[in-house]
């Protein structure tokens, strides 16, 4: 069903609006550095593309989960959706920042991670539960909120939902992976 063609293909800045060409320059010239991901789709919509740009730089830049495990979380939402491009941009941050790629290898092929921390531990089952369970269980939250506090547990469904939300967009314009980008591996039967 899955083809190669490329959806919503960027639009050159000089055809781009007065709405267009602001929000793009936000994105160059903020944290991101350019225009990747789903935002060459979203400027279609100049203000849903700014707004979804200040709510990811809130997730992605100002969030209290340690950088580590949010990109760890990143991963696991990937997977779920199947984010081909999400996996690609968030499996080698998140091994940069301490991830072991045993742990991001295992996720890749939908099996469940071993020697995690007790962090990671807890971040895997609390991004599973909500993702596949579509809720997190009453000694799961109990555990996160005891050892994160509810900021960072909010932070932790925000991060799992935006990343959804991105993936979602990503996969249907079929968002390549960049040339000698990183492949998610195909699932384990």
């Amino acid at each position: 069903m899955i083809s190669s063609q490329k959806r919503f293909a960027p639009i050159p800045f000089e055809e781009m609006t007065q709405e267009q060409k602001s929000a793009a320059e936000e994105l160059i010239n903020g944290p991101r550095g350019g225009i990747r991901g789903p935002f060459n789709a979203l400027l279609r919509n100049p203000t849903l593309a700014d707004r979804v740009r200040q709510l990811g730089d809130s997730i992605r830049f100002e969030n209290s989960l340690p950088p580590a495990l949010r990109e760890f979380a990143i991963v696991i939402t990937a997977r779920f959706w199947s984010a081909r491009y999400e996996w690609h941009a968030h499996s080698k941050l998140a091994v940069e920042l301490g991830i072991s790629q045993e742990a991001i290898d295992a996720i890749g092929i939908g099996e469940v991670p071993k020697n995690l921390t007790e962090d990671q531990s807890l971040i895997y089952r609390f991004c599973k539960e909500i993702l596949y369970e579509k809720d997190i269980s009453d000694a799961t939250y109990a555990e996160a909120l005891a050892r994160f506090g509810e900021l960072t547990v909010l932070d932790i469904l925000a991060t799992t939902a935006y990343f959804g939300f991105v993936s979602v967009i990503l996969n249907a314009i079929r968002q390549p992976v960049p040339e000698g980008g990183i492949q998610m591996p195909a699932l384990k039967k």
